[in-house]
């Protein structure tokens, strides 16, 4: 590395002190990028996942281009599940898509487990690179359980998660029995993108918010509990986050992890009301990037307050991923305008 090493969201991660307060935006790499999207002219998003170095130039990209304080890895969360035995396919406009869904345990049964060394190297193999190239962390992923299993049992994505739901309700030990292979997956994928070079950890549990508090706690929360239990001892910042998940919050406060991220229906100062009291992610709507530039601004002010209002720790982020809609620009200025407001406060 040329440069000094910005260690400021992990030192937020950790709930200490901060030159100012750190960003990164969930899906900053691609989508809204002109670069990208010529690369995507060309390359699928599975063609640009297996070559390294074109991933670690896709995944760095917005790094330099917004000058944020993490990157985070370019792939999806259903990288793994093929070593497992699941056919999916990301199509265009779509998105994920499985032809072979779980109906029974007898489906469950037939599940592998991951060699990542083996099954994912090229992932791996980028993680190397941008531990070389990057000045910033880079932060590692992984789908949470639920979220993996609601598109192996829909089939792909879905706006009700019926079959998911009833599936658990109606097949508990095959539930079961399928949280405890996804969990067992997630934990040695996370481990091998850990030992690679990854810097932190975010746990997507995209879609979870479908369920309540107590299904949650009966069908979920014993995995995740298992999970972020077994990565504490890799010795890096654990990440969750959820979208419509607001009603969890404490749940996932009660597990062993860092960090709680927040999306946009959820203030930081409410969430500490609710008693979160670890280091915060988020959390301004995506959809105000559309906004003009006041707007922008005097929300993010509103962000920013909260978080330095509330200790300990908090990283700017967005309450949901970039869109293609999103200009570039906007982006890089929103960036130089939470570092420099942040510094004043």
């Amino acid at each position: 590395m040329t440069t000094q090493f910005n260690d400021n969201f992990l030192r937020a991660c950790r709930g200490e002190k901060t030159d100012h307060t750190p960003v990164w935006y969930m899906r900053q790499a691609g989508r809204s990028q002109p670069e990208y999207r010529k690369i995507k002219e060309k390359y699928s998003l599975f063609e640009i996942t297996h070559q390294p170095e074109l991933c670690a130039y896709v995944t760095k990209l917005p790094v330099d281009q917004y000058n944020n304080d993490a990157a985070i890895l370019y792939k999806d969360i259903m990288t793994p599940l093929p070593a497992i035995g699941v056919d999916v396919e990301i199509k265009a406009g779509i998105g994920p898509v499985i032809d072979n869904p779980i109906r029974s345990k007898a489906d469950v049964e037939k599940l592998g487990t991951i060699q990542p060394e083996e099954d994912v190297p090229y992932v791996l193999d980028t993680i190397k690179i941008l531990d070389e190239q990057l000045n910033v962390p880079l932060i590692g992923f992984g789908g949470a359980p639920f979220t993996l299993a609601s598109y192996m049992i829909e089939g792909g994505p879905s706006k009700n998660y019926n079959k998911t739901k009833a599936f658990m309700y109606a097949e508990p030990e095959a539930w079961h029995l399928l949280m405890d292979k996804l969990g067992e997956m997630t934990i040695t994928y996370i481990k091998s993108q850990i030992k690679a070079g990854a810097k932190a950890i975010q746990i997507f549990d995209s879609w979870v918010g479908a369920l309540n508090v107590t299904d949650y706690r009966l069908f979920v929360k014993p995995v995740m509990n298992r999970i972020f239990a077994e990565l504490r001892s890799e010795g890096v910042p654990l990440i969750m986050f959820g979208v419509g998940a607001s009603h969890l919050v404490n749940e996932w406060h009660d597990l062993p992890l860092d960090v709680v991220g927040l999306d946009w229906r959820l203030s930081i100062t409410e969430a500490r009301e609710k008693g979160v009291n670890k280091p915060v992610q988020g959390n301004l709507d995506p959809a105000i990037l559309l906004s003009p530039w006041e707007v922008i601004e005097e929300k993010a002010k509103a962000i920013i307050d909260q978080g330095m209002d509330h200790a300990p720790g908090h990283i700017f982020n967005l309450g949901h991923g970039v869109f293609p809609e999103v200009n570039p620009d906007t982006l890089k200025r929103l960036t130089a305008f939470v570092h420099e407001y942040s510094r004043t406060k």
